[in-house]
């Protein structure tokens, strides 16, 4: 029953996403605003709805090591699963605005998460900080669409304006009710069914909700991005794991630390001490590997997923209780600066190319 019950939470989480952003996408395409906005700011964010249904509810249900774990697992597994296994069907090009604006936000988040981490909670403060940034963004982004090309919106008028039965509004509001109900079902029985799974195989709320449920919650993430790549929309692919990093910071952990209430969401030690600085990594990493010919190549998609399985091997072993001391050695120690020699080696290798061309 546990098992069905997951799968089932994840059903309806998918579902409801994907009904909620074909009904919220239309509605505010039906007041006039730009396609080209809505698909900056609804259709990037409504992939990230499963990731705030899940730790919104984790909150409210005082399961905050669900809620933290879910966020920052899921933005590991984003970059390091989906991006490598994009880039394993075909190369991933890189639109130079991710390099120059959005990476650097997504890096910047990630080091904001860290620093309102560091007294080991976040308070409702904190996630009021962490929204406002997130409102200021989506305000930034819808001023930023107005200057581009008209080639740019026509394309995505043409994708959006493609005669529907949802069309009316009535259909769109009801759209986005069913969505908004599937999400918070699905949040719930994925949650009862996440916490039933941690006490049987004997781990804590926290490395299943940084493997089990991150995975899980950011299945439209895999969904849209390894469609945009097999269709050849290669930047689309990218730009949605970046986007929905970014809203898994500000959003997910803003809204979940504004309902915890007074006592605010308990960040443990192990998260501050290791799995955010394994995100910071990560959201380093992308950088230079981006910058790099402006795309990331089968290679670096095969060292993403390397790297996924190392990082998820290491929880497992944590789990089952073997030497933290050894453990967090090899991974900090080892793996880390491998990484940074082996960006390096890249983004050099890469530079030496255009010198030499030029």
């Amino acid at each position: 029953m546990t098992i069905l019950m997951f799968v089932a939470g994840l059903v309806l989480l998918v579902a409801g996403a994907d009904i909620l952003v074909r009904g919220a996408s239309k509605f505010a395409m039906s007041f006039g605003i730009s396609p080209l906005v809505v698909g900056l700011t609804i259709v990037a964010f409504g992939t990230s709805a499963p990731e705030v249904a899940v730790s919104v509810g984790a909150a409210l249900q005082d399961k905050t090591d669900i809620a933290i774990g879910n966020v920052v697992g899921s933005n590991i597994f984003n970059v390091l699963f989906i991006l490598g296994i994009s880039a394993l069907i075909t190369p991933l090009l890189v639109n130079a605005q991710i390099i120059r604006q959005e990476v650097p936000i997504m890096i910047g988040a990630s080091f904001l998460l860290l620093a309102v981490s560091l007294d080991g909670s976040l308070s409702i403060v904190d996630g009021l900080l962490l929204f406002i940034i997130l409102i200021a963004y989506t305000a930034f982004l819808i001023y930023q669409s107005r200057k581009e090309t008209g080639i740019t919106k026509q394309e995505y008028s043409e994708l959006s304006n493609r005669p529907s039965w949802s069309d009316k509004k009535p259909v769109q509001i009801l759209h986005i009710i069913a969505g908004l109900v599937l999400l918070v079902l699905g949040s719930q029985w994925l949650v009862s069914a996440s916490v039933t799974f941690a006490k049987y195989f004997g781990v804590s709320d926290l490395v299943i909700g940084l493997t089990i449920v991150a995975a899980g919650t950011s299945m439209p993430e895999v969904a849209t991005s390894i469609m945009a790549a097999i269709k050849g929309q290669r930047d689309i692919a990218v730009g949605n794991v970046i986007g929905s990093n970014t809203f898994n910071i500000l959003g997910c952990l803003g809204l979940s630390a504004i309902v915890s209430g007074n006592t605010g969401l308990a960040v443990s030690e192990n998260v501050i001490n290791f799995d955010i600085w394994i995100m910071i990594a990560v959201a380093l990493a992308c950088l230079p590997i981006f910058a790099a010919g402006h795309q990331i190549s089968r290679v670096n998609g095969i060292v993403f997923l390397f790297y996924y399985v190392a990082y998820t091997t290491y929880l497992i072993l944590m789990s089952q209780n073997y030497s933290m001391d050894l453990l967090n050695s090899i991974m900090l120690s080892f793996i880390l600066p491998l990484t940074i020699i082996a960006v390096t080696v890249v983004f050099l290798r890469h530079k030496t190319t255009n010198d030499t061309v030029n």
